[in-house]
């Protein structure tokens, strides 16, 4: 078996593990050194973030996203805040959308999910040759926003409203999101 095979075996048996898989363990497995595969998993992860080193060996994070979409209202002055409030919480924003009375549902893919991302989102804004999307709504809009779990969905979402962020949603709306959570 030569590296190239012996590393896509590694990633195999890290997808089907279901917990840490020991360095020493790999070795014993591909009749190498346990230095071998510690060189192997350095060049593995310098490709795919999601192997984990712990003290128990090598995970691959197998994380499940979860995602809602929250109605906020700001104006152009808060939208660094809100952006880098979601992202410091563990969400990424998917995207950004109007409800317009005239054009209808508005969706624009972002996929806003570190700092960096925020602050280049903000020099294209500032540049002068847009607006946000929010401006043609008097600053009322929605983000679809992905995290690793609900429970941090559930803070996003409260830090927003502590922030005075997060927009209630109308009757109508609230609705459709109870009728959206009982569609399986």
């Amino acid at each position: 078996m030569n590296v190239k095979e012996r590393r896509n075996e590694i990633i195999k048996i890290l997808m089907q593990a279901d917990g840490p898989v020991a360095a020493k363990e790999l070795a014993v497995r591909f009749h190498v050194s346990r230095q071998v595969i510690v060189q192997d998993m350095a060049v593995l992860r310098a490709v795919n973030s999601d192997i984990v080193s712990t003290c128990r060996g090598y995970i691959l994070q197998k994380e499940a996203r979860f995602s809602r979409e929250i109605k906020v209202c700001h104006d152009d002055e808060d939208i660094a805040r809100e952006l880098n409030l979601i992202v410091d919480y563990g969400g990424r924003v998917k995207n950004v959308s109007i409800k317009h009375r005239v054009y209808g549902r508005i969706t624009v893919d972002m996929d806003i999910a570190s700092r960096q991302d925020v602050d280049e989102f903000l020099e294209l804004l500032q540049s002068g040759k847009s607006t946000s999307l929010g401006s043609a709504t008097a600053g009322y809009h929605y983000h679809l926003i992905e995290a690793a779990s609900n429970e941090r969905l559930d803070r996003i979402a409260n830090q927003l409203k502590q922030a005075g962020l997060l927009a209630p949603l109308t009757p109508w709306e609230q609705e459709n999101e109870m009728e959206e959570q009982d569609t399986p």
